[in-house]
């Protein structure tokens, strides 16, 4: 039979937990810490790391193409990868036997699921890394532009009266 401390101790590990603390703040839900964890600015580790900026060819359904920057620091055979951003996970698979290394077409269920578009940026920090699987955790950054700003800068260069200048 265990003492009232212990017993306290494996309950408290086995229950899930009601609440979380990101840096001084205290939610009440899980739900509630992973929404502010995926707002909340991140800092890199140190660990490796690839960016990108969004374009037409990166939101295709074919796969997510890896820079060669990182690609050279990954496995050379295909082994899974998972995702994490906002709480979530995403599982795919990494296919680095190819020229051109790539996340597999499951990358468009993680563009889908957290409604990327052109112009937002990415950040892949590897997380973990062997042969036999990836972990990366991706931040990402909006490019939304307000519409007022974008009448701006499309207005720009059109005539004499709105030049666009280059300092």
């Amino acid at each position: 039979m265990l003492d009232n401390s212990k017993q306290d101790a494996v309950q408290k590990k086995t229950q899930a937990p009601e609440h979380e603390e990101i840096g001084s703040t205290r939610f009440d839900s899980i739900s509630e810490a992973a929404k502010a964890d995926e707002d909340e600015i991140c800092y890199l580790s140190g660990k490796p790391y690839f960016d990108l900026v969004l374009s037409k060819s990166h939101l295709l359904p074919n796969g997510l193409f890896v820079p060669v920057t990182i690609s050279s620091t990954l496995p050379r055979t295909t082994v899974p990868v998972v995702l994490r951003h906002g709480g979530r996970t995403w599982n795919m698979s990494y296919v680095g036997n190819m020229v051109r290394r790539r996340f597999d077409s499951q990358w468009k269920t993680f563009v889908a699921d957290n409604n990327l578009k052109v112009g937002d940026g990415c950040v892949f920090e590897l997380m973990e890394s062997s042969g036999t699987n990836l972990i990366f955790k991706v931040m990402i950054v909006r490019g939304d532009i307000p519409p007022q700003l974008q009448e701006l800068i499309d207005s720009r260069g059109k005539s004499d009266e709105a030049p666009i200048v280059l300092d």
